[in-house]
């Protein structure tokens, strides 16, 4: 195992006085055939805690026990050996799964509701009242960027719309654990983005997040600590900057120097450092920021489009106690939403003034264009016209039944 999962000093004194959210000790999961003999172990004596506020990663190879792992503590599975605690009980505690939500890998949506149908649907599985299934459902739509499309039905959507009401579903009980298998996945960048920025939100107001991804980049920019699978064991677990750190290398970033001034520096690195060891390069943003960059600036040039549109702010009772200056990672969030405050100030300024009277030659003029035209005389011939043309095709066919062989 590496270092880092045997030297765990590095958290900080928030994350181990905070409440243990999920607890698997010795856990295993062995698969038996129909004769009760031993096929696949999925998991094995795998040992792991996740604190409150905290973003966990599972990462590790297709079939490495990473969807085991979370069936097993969403109580779909139960444990060959071990013991599972999910806030200080089983997991087929039937209180403890009303504060989880939950993401599964494959969208699993009735495909003939709708996008306020299926939520209004999984917010009566949790007996949420209905004003406030209503008020969720608006808000979560918005969210997700499903706001205009809201009346079309979920079997209509592509992968990437489908995981927004998904991830929709799984916020509609504000739950305080939220478990999300793959949640980037057919997603554009703007979509992954949003996606990331409301995990680290949520983790910001006491939730805990626990993440099942094969996209690195993504674990990488939300994850606290991962644990990385290997066979159904942990191969290595720590937070991703005693995972990722390299400790025998060190980079050196300055604004552009003159040629002479470099050419210095260099000297004096090379005198401890071989000449092949010493690299000089501009650096680069990642092509994410770069995408959004580019999106971005075709958005306030007024470029339209017919696809999925970018998600407004975080559903407002996801934010309790939210600051009036939200963190950076949430302007993505925040771009499209306008202040609450102006919201009411534009529906008073678009009603419109009252009529005083109704004006009676107009309703005169009305009237007399609504009676009926009279239908003209010569269209009566030609609505005979049809039993003449009958009777000659009956004529037609006696003499070709009565013609001599």
């Amino acid at each position: 195992m590496a270092v880092a999962a045997l030297n765990p000093e590095p958290e900080t004194g928030n994350q181990k006085s905070a409440e243990v959210v999920v607890s698997v000790r010795g856990l295993t999961k062995i698969f038996k055939d129909f004769w009760n003999r031993p096929k696949a172990r999925a998991v094995d004596n795998v040992d792991f805690e996740v604190r409150q506020g905290e973003v966990f990663g599972l990462l590790g190879p297709n079939g490495s026990g990473k969807s085991t792992t979370v069936k097993l503590i969403l109580g779909l599975l139960y444990p060959t050996k071990g013991q599972i605690e999910v806030f200080g009980h089983s997991p087929r505690h039937v209180q403890t799964k009303s504060r989880i939500g939950y993401l599964p890998e494959e969208s699993y949506l009735y495909r003939y509701l709708n996008s306020r149908e299926t939520l209004d649907f999984f917010g009566n599985l949790f007996h949420l009242p209905r004003g406030e299934r209503r008020n969720r459902t608006e808000q979560l739509l918005e969210m997700v960027g499903l706001g205009k499309v809201q009346t079309r039905v979920v079997g209509e959507f592509s992968k990437g719309m489908q995981r927004r009401i998904g991830l929709a579903q799984a916020l509609i009980n504000d739950p305080d654990l939220v478990i999300l298998d793959e949640p980037t996945s057919g997603l554009d960048p703007i979509g992954c983005r949003e996606v990331k920025d409301l995990i680290l939100a949520l983790a910001r107001r006491g939730k805990t997040v626990i993440l099942s991804s094969h996209l690195l980049a993504d674990v990488e920019d939300v994850c606290d600590r991962v644990v990385i699978y290997y066979g159904g064991k942990i191969q290595a677990m720590g937070t991703l900057k005693e995972l990722l750190a390299k400790p025998d290398t060190l980079r050196i970033t300055t604004p552009v120097l003159p040629r002479e001034t470099l050419e210095r520096v260099l000297e004096f690195i090379r005198r401890d450092a071989a000449a092949d060891k010493v690299r000089v390069d501009n650096p680069t943003q990642n092509l994410e920021s770069y995408f959004l960059d580019v999106v971005q600036r075709a958005r306030q040039a007024a470029a339209e489009t017919s696809g999925a549109i970018s998600g407004a702010r975080v559903a407002a009772y996801l934010r309790a106690g939210t600051p009036e200056h939200p963190p950076a990672a949430e302007k993505i969030l925040e771009r499209l939403a306008l202040p609450e405050t102006a919201k009411p100030v534009a529906r008073l300024q678009s009603v419109p003034p009252v009529e005083p009277a109704v004006n009676e030659q107009k309703l005169e003029t009305l009237t007399k264009a609504a009676e009926p035209t009279p239908v003209p005389a010569q269209a009566a011939p030609a609505a005979r016209a049809e039993p003449a043309d009958l009777s000659k095709a009956d004529e037609k066919l006696s003499s070709l039944l009565n013609k001599p062989k």
